[in-house]
């Protein structure tokens, strides 16, 4: 696989991103601390017509998404740590780096392994720090957290989530902004799981258009790239889920007119769903949830929009590097139609 990287310079934003406003010091004092303190942070209620959304502290979550009454998400109670990384922003690198070691600048790097049977560090370092408030609205919250230096990962970035809602959906802009000294490697994903409606996955039709997935070893890191004509991978048109097995990267996505890149969820016995992102986000992790700890296996679907592919502080697929003062931002949403 030939390693692709983007560098954005100082105030550059990835194009067709959406903009996310520097908040002001009125907007500042309006932070708001509501809801009570839980195993996942605070809880920040948005409302808007037919549409409720959670958003919980701890790794800007999007712990709840209901439409006309009804929760559209594979979730779990605001007392429990969850399971699977359920609607976490996985920052500052998304899935794995391979024995949680990489190289930038010509220097070496370790980072702490978190998932020893595969020997890789996975999905970042900041899924369980509480992100603090910036602004609350009722259909609208903005919270920020920063990644400090430290000796795996010697960078120092500010990260900025809002999650807003319209008529028909929930939109959330991710900016990240590099204070540190010196450029900075950066990935992102968000690891949302739409539920299956009829309490399994199986009878979900997906329309995914992407043309091209990752070939992985037996530790999940890739090895190379394939066409997905001709595999049980290939959604680019809908069709239904069956016993398809997924934990799989895809890139290469088809994209409309407006630039977007979709994915459509046929659920029977529910609202169907789509998710949309902008050209922040040029890949997507697909998983099944056949292995879960807390619910039945393929309960649900998680299509993460994701900045970067697997491994991609070693391989370069995607990596984002931040000079310094640089920004990046990219917009993702899920709509009922």
């Amino acid at each position: 696989m030939s390693p692709v990287s983007r560098r954005v310079a100082v105030g550059a934003a990835l194009a067709g991103a959406a903009t996310v406003a520097a908040a002001s010091p009125a907007a500042a004092g309006e932070a708001t601390d509501r809801g009570r303190q839980t195993a996942v942070g605070r809880l920040y209620e948005l409302a808007r017509g037919r549409q409720r959304a959670v958003v919980a502290g701890v790794s800007a979550t999007l712990l709840s998404w209901r439409s006309d009454g009804e929760e559209l998400l594979l979730t779990h109670s605001a007392d429990s740590i969850g399971e699977g990384y359920m609607g976490k922003t996985i920052l500052p690198w998304p899935n794995r780096i391979d024995h949680g070691r990489y190289t930038f600048g010509g220097k070496e790097y370790s980072v702490p392994i978190n998932e020893p049977g595969r020997d890789t560090a996975l999905h970042g370092l900041l899924s369980f720090t509480e992100w603090t408030p910036v602004r609350h609205t009722r259909d609208r919250v903005v919270l920020e957290t920063q990644q400090h230096p430290h000796y795996g990962y010697p960078f120092h970035l500010r990260f900025r989530a809002e999650y807003r809602l319209d008529a028909h959906g929930v939109t959330n802009t991710l900016t990240a902004h590099n204070i540190g000294s010196g450029p900075a490697p950066f990935g992102t994903a968000n690891h949302t799981y739409i539920r299956a409606a009829s309490g399994k996955l199986d009878g979900m039709d997906l329309e995914l258009g992407a043309s091209t997935y990752y070939v992985v070893n037996d530790r999940l890191i890739p090895t190379g790239t394939a066409p997905v004509e001709g595999t049980p991978y290939d959604f680019r048109q809908r069709r239904t889920v069956g016993a398809t097995v997924m934990d799989t990267a895809f890139r290469d996505l088809r994209r409309g007119p407006d630039g977007l890149a979709v994915v459509g969820f046929t659920r029977p016995g529910g609202q169907n769903v789509r998710l949309w992102m902008d050209s922040g986000y040029d890949y997507l992790q697909v998983y099944t949830d056949d292995f879960p700890q807390g619910h039945a296996p393929r309960s649900g679907l998680t299509v993460e929009p994701v900045s970067c592919a697997p491994n991609a502080f070693n391989t370069g697929d995607g990596l984002v590097t931040l000079d310094r003062g640089g920004r990046w931002q990219g917009t993702w949403g899920m709509r009922v139609h």
